[in-house]
């Protein structure tokens, strides 16, 4: 445990900062989960909705720094082309 008056502070500021990216990545997982359940069952309107916030939510946690902005690209752009399939 800490001794210190800062390494206290910095255990306070660690315990906060995961909490808010544990929320912000569950919230990100959900998303993406909800886009994959619509292309699985082939709704493009859906599809579409949830890709579009899907896209914000991985984008957001990326420049949040939760997620490396290169996996969050990646994501993105396999998300996209599952659903421009589904429009086909």
């Amino acid at each position: 445990m800490a001794q210190h008056k800062s390494a206290e502070k910095r255990a306070r500021q660690a315990e906060k900062r995961r909490a808010r990216n544990r929320s912000v990545l569950s919230r990100t997982r959900s998303a993406v989960k909800g886009l994959r359940d619509a292309i699985a069952a082939g709704d493009a309107p859906t599809a579409a909705q949830r890709l579009r916030d899907a896209e914000r939510s991985l984008r957001k946690a990326a420049s949040q720094g939760v997620v490396p902005k290169r996996r969050a690209d990646r994501s993105v752009s396999r998300l996209a082309k599952a659903v421009g399939k589904l429009g086909q």
